[in-house]
């Protein structure tokens, strides 16, 4: 089966949990920015270097070094019948460059799923990974502009892709395997 798919969810909605569950049942790969960018740094790609020198100053990764990444990531053999995509796109910008390189390969995205979550549990589980990974920069008003900021870029995003009718809600919170359960079945006739 061939899936192209975008993830979208909070900090602590489960987003990378479920997008390995969800990618292994769909036998495609989960394409992580994240992994993207320390997989290049790692190599020593010339995007890497790029990437590194703004991530080292704290900066954000400009859009077009995110791009090249992307597309180099989803023109790779394993990803020809499909992707399951975490983490982009973030911007506007970036869902019209996803677009195009979709498009030159004569592709379209099959469907965005957003796993939803309630934001006072959310808080609960990050506070409580935190402490586990003795995090103490992930307070409570960390935790909550996080999730913020998360809603303010991601909003138009949802918009964009509700009025595609590509946008799939499904409830990020209950048991690992309920919410991969769901989000199969929230994707079947998207998949047809």
């Amino acid at each position: 089966m061939s899936a192209r798919l975008v993830l979208l969810g909070p900090p602590g909605a489960g987003k990378g949990t479920q997008a390995a569950r969800l990618a292994e049942r769909l036998g495609v790969p989960a394409v992580s920015t994240g992994d993207i960018f320390r997989a290049n740094v790692a190599q020593q790609t010339e995007l890497g270097e790029r990437a590194q020198r703004y991530m080292e100053a704290g900066e954000y990764v400009p859009d077009e070094v995110t791009n090249a990444m992307v597309r180099d990531r989803l023109a790779q053999a394993d990803a020809a019948e499909g992707f399951l995509l975490d983490g982009y796109p973030r911007t506007a910008d970036q869902v019209r460059e996803l677009d195009r390189m979709l498009a030159d390969a004569g592709h379209a995205l099959d469907a965005v799923v957003e796993l939803t979550a309630d934001t006072d549990e959310v808080v609960g589980r990050l506070l409580g990974r935190a402490q586990e990974q003795g995090r103490s920069d992930d307070t409570e008003p960390v935790i909550r502009r996080r999730l913020e900021v998360y809603a303010e870029q991601t909003a138009p995003l949802v918009a964009l892709y509700r009025e595609r009718g590509l946008l799939v809600s499904v409830d990020g919170m209950g048991d690992v395997p309920e919410v991969t359960d769901r989000l199969v079945q929230a994707l079947e006739p998207h998949l047809a």
